[in-house]
């Protein structure tokens, strides 16, 4: 279900705590699991919680409190835009603006996802980068900064490639 590789990064995060808490390294098992998966389907949660030893409730307990975990399948590309009262506030109609322009360009809502699978848009809450509104996050790994609708427009054109 994960690859070698990702077995291997799981094994890294597990060496981290003692041999009795490798359910610590859930998170990062998920992470992991996520990143080559998309999404977190029930069977690789089972997956994850046979490897740490741990019952599957507690992984999905964890995977449904975090808003980073995806447990229904997802775009290619989840762009999650901070929707808090400093993005809100930031220039040119700040994240408002930005919402309502990248809904306009997708054709889609939060929570939606382009008919063709490439793109999934979903509201976030503070990215710690409040000094850079709007901001959103690229598959929670690239945040993209200053969001004007030419920014958007550019990371549109990039992301569609």
């Amino acid at each position: 279900m994960i690859s070698a590789e990702g077995l291997k990064e799981i094994d890294r995060a597990i060496a981290k705590y003692p041999a009795d808490q490798k359910q610590s390294a859930v998170m990062s098992a998920l992470a992991v699991g996520q990143e080559e998966l998309g999404w977190l389907s029930p069977e690789l949660m089972q997956f994850v919680a046979d490897y740490l030893g741990m019952p599957a409730v507690a992984v999905q307990e964890v995977a449904t409190f975090y808003t980073m975990y995806e447990t229904s399948p997802v775009g290619k590309y989840k762009i999650t835009l901070c929707t808090n009262l400093p993005c809100q506030l930031g220039p040119d109609g700040g994240s408002d603006s930005a919402a309502e322009y990248l809904k306009q360009k997708l054709g889609i809502d939060f929570g939606e996802t382009t008919a063709d699978g490439k793109f999934t848009l979903k509201e976030g809450e503070c990215m710690g980068s409040c000094g850079d509104a709007p901001v959103l996050l690229v598959n929670n790994h690239r945040m993209c900064s200053f969001m004007s609708r030419e920014k958007i427009d550019q990371l549109l054109e990039e992301l569609s490639k």
